[in-house]
């Protein structure tokens, strides 16, 4: 699984770091996602694909490899 996010959709909500705490992270000045983990371990897959269905502005990507 790959984790891809498109920062001009990210409306700084943090519902992705509160499903994934240990990939997602939020920028200091904006609020926007930052990805602690481009590749994520098979024990997070779960909680990234919430992250991404839970998403309001659909900015999160999971492609699975």
């Amino acid at each position: 699984m790959r984790v891809v996010t498109d920062l001009d959709k990210c409306c700084g909500t943090g519902q992705c770091v509160m499903a994934a705490p240990e990939v997602f992270d939020q920028n200091d000045e904006d609020g926007t996602v930052v990805v602690l983990q481009e590749f994520p371990g098979r024990d997070q897959h779960a909680a990234v694909r919430t992250a991404a269905r839970n998403c309001p502005t659909e900015a999160i990507t999971v492609l699975d490899s």
